[in-house]
């Protein structure tokens, strides 16, 4: 019970603290052993091909930067957009990180996962990700969840509500304002697609995702001038965490952020110092 609270407590306060009070972090769900621990590992290069957004399975509407990271929509009228990464994954759990400023988004703004053959350009102002059946797309103006042309509910869907409160319920019902920067988890073992905001990890939005398929981060748009960063975090595979990489994990947030520099004066043995030192 003392490790799963303290990954609880780590992944909502993970990163450094927003400078006003989130709603996220009482939205948290304990996420399991096996992400917290790849949530605090270090992230990769940033030259790894699964951050790039794919030149040639994308809208003619969005422009690929020259480093392939960023894509940014063009004006254009009555057009729903889309664009996928250059590389999808089969199997193993996966964090890629989305930057999408909430002044470039506009209505129709969807964060997910598609398979190869996802359509990424539709007449119209419509939800493309999520569209069909070949995607899953969380709208990220109105927290709804979509898939096969229906939309499946309002993620997170465990806010609370308090039915003496007129107020407290008028809340509930607003959709939460989606910060800058997501992080999208895809356990592709469990078939599962979960996101993470302001350091809280918000729980499973889609889950029974096709097994061994290849699937790729997307997103679509209506917004002209919208730009979108992508890139890939880190990943592990579906075997479970080190024993060295959980007392890392438990040991850092029992440190909190602001004592990271002392890790070093622990007493501990130092084959485990080490192993703090370099994954710091």
């Amino acid at each position: 019970m003392g490790l799963l609270h303290s990954l609880y407590l780590y992944v909502t306060a993970a990163d450094s603290p927003p400078s006003s009070p989130s709603a996220f972090p009482p939205l948290a769900v304990p996420p399991s052993s096996r992400l917290a621990v790849t949530l605090n590992s270090p992230p990769v290069p940033m030259g790894d091909a699964r951050s790039l957004w794919s030149s040639a399975h994308r809208s003619p509407h969005f422009l690929l930067s020259p480093c392939g990271q960023e894509v940014t929509r063009s004006p254009a009228e009555l057009s729903s957009d889309g664009v996928r990464a250059e590389a999808g994954v089969r199997s193993g759990l996966h964090i890629w990180e989305v930057v999408w400023s909430p002044e470039h988004r506009g209505s129709h703004a969807v964060l997910g996962l598609s398979r190869k053959d996802c359509p990424l350009q539709a007449s119209g102002y419509n939800v493309l990700v999520g569209g069909d059946s070949q995607s899953w797309g969380w709208e990220l103006k109105t927290n709804q969840l979509w898939h096969g042309r229906q939309t499946l509910g309002r993620y997170p869907g465990n806010r609370r509500r308090d039915s003496s409160s007129q107020s407290s319920l008028k809340e509930s019902e607003t959709p939460l304002l989606i910060p800058e920067r997501v992080l999208l988890v895809l356990d592709a073992d469990a078939g599962t697609l979960g996101f993470v905001v302001d350091g809280s990890f918000l729980g499973v939005a889609f889950q029974e995702l096709p097994r061994g398929a290849e699937l790729y981060p997307a997103v679509s748009s209506v917004r002209g001038g919208a730009s979108i960063r992508l890139r890939y975090l880190n990943g592990t595979t579906r075997d479970p965490p080190a024993l060295m990489a959980l007392c890392g994990l438990s040991i850092r947030q029992f440190l909190g952020q602001q004592r990271h520099n002392q890790m070093d004066k622990l007493p501990l043995p130092p084959v485990l110092q080490h192993y703090l030192l370099i994954s710091h």
